[in-house]
């Protein structure tokens, strides 16, 4: 770890809103009571925490890595966007999108709750650009469970290339399976009733 690197918060720099744009992977939803409360704390508070974003040179926009509902007060309530001038206080982190995308998750995972959908999604598009099951669990902060459990949620075939499956059963003959008589035989079962215990 570098000691000497300075944290982003101590270079807050004000953008115009035009220039802030939303990332295309955020999992993490707000329902309307806490919009309702998170526009309330901007109003009286004014922003104390800055949006994170990266600059994208190409583009000269500021790609939001979190804070994207700090953003949406703005955006939705004019009130606060004159107040403000129409400027956004962000701080710059410079970091490839695979390490954003972990970045955001992290954010949100300390504080929120995410769409299960769109959590799925990202850990679809993490592996697509080539990060394993290992840099997801330590980067995004998951246990091997909850990715598989993601992983199954895309239904994407190519996401299981590095799981081990367990043999599966196979049924048996039908000599094996049927009693003479012909009828389907039950195992015994060697669970207690329910009216046991």
């Amino acid at each position: 770890m570098n000691n000497n690197r300075k944290s982003p918060v101590y270079n807050v720099i004000a953008v115009p809103f035009e220039k802030v744009v939303p990332n295309t992977y955020n999992p993490n939803t707000v329902a309307p009571p806490e919009m309702k409360l998170l526009y309330d704390s901007i109003k009286e508070d004014g922003y104390t925490m800055p949006i994170v974003c990266y600059y994208s040179r190409n583009d000269d926009l500021y790609v939001i890595v979190d804070g994207f509902h700090r953003y949406r007060v703005m955006k939705e309530n004019p009130d606060i966007y004159e107040r403000e001038h129409g400027m956004l206080p962000v701080s710059v982190i410079d970091k490839p999108l695979s390490c954003r995308m972990a970045s955001t998750v992290r954010h949100n995972r300390a504080r929120g709750t995410h769409d299960v959908d769109l959590m799925s999604n990202i850990i679809k598009e993490l592996h697509e650009i080539g990060r394993s099951d290992a840099w997801i669990s330590k980067h995004l902060g998951m246990d091997k469970d909850e990715i598989l459990r993601l992983k199954q949620i895309t239904g994407l075939a190519a996401l299981f290339k590095d799981v081990n499956f367990g043999r599966a059963w196979r049924p048996a003959e039908e000599s094996d399976a049927d009693t003479p008589d012909g009828e389907p035989y039950d195992e015994p079962d060697n669970e207690p009733d329910v009216e046991q215990l």
